[in-house]
């Protein structure tokens, strides 16, 4: 399984873990795609702290709820409620972000049961987040899936699938592609 590493802003004040080390410690693990998720701050300084990111990350930056943001890295990573704010239409508000975001960066879409990832099937995104695997203090609203159905799910998809909420780097979970671990790097 491949590793997409997950940076929450909040998380890197509450851990007191500095950004230079979330990524060493991402770059240890593996991760070749990093998304940054900023809900404390500015769009400016999200948009500073994208900028450092891509200077010192080798591998793919993609910007949690920022499409504007996604010309200084190389997507967008967007939620069902968040999706809903380009368009009435799923399919008309991926159109729109694409607009934003541009040709050749990718869009990634949360999903969290079959209905949402039929309507991304026939969608023009690049991959799905699909969770949450177990309970997290980011997302304690989340519905929990569980190994069992998160891998039932994502058979279920036509796009790559990313496996969030509460992953760990030792999962095993099939019909992912990538575990998107947060949490996980600041265990030692």
């Amino acid at each position: 399984m491949e590793i997409y590493a997950l940076c929450d802003e909040a998380s890197l004040k509450r851990e007191r873990v500095c950004l230079e080390a979330f990524i060493a410690r991402a770059k240890a693990a593996g991760a070749d795609i990093l998304q940054y998720r900023n809900k404390i701050d500015t769009p400016q300084k999200v948009a500073r702290r994208l900028e450092e990111i891509a200077s010192i990350f080798e591998g793919r930056v993609i910007v949690n709820d920022y499409p504007e943001l996604a010309s200084l890295c190389d997507g967008v990573h967007v939620g069902q409620e968040d999706l809903a704010r380009y368009g009435t239409m799923p399919e008309k508000a991926v159109e729109s972000l694409r607009k934003i975001v541009g040709e050749g960066r990718w869009i990634g879409l949360s999903t969290h049961n079959a209905e949402e990832i039929e309507i991304a099937n026939g969608l023009a995104i690049d991959y799905i987040g699909l969770g949450a695997l177990r309970s997290t203090s980011t997302k304690p609203e989340a519905h929990v899936l569980g190994k069992e159905a998160l891998s039932a799910l994502a058979k279920r998809s036509r796009h790559p699938v990313a496996a969030i909420g509460g992953v760990r780097l030792d999962d095993m979970i099939d019909h992912v592609r990538w575990l998107v671990v947060g949490s996980a790097l600041y265990e030692d």
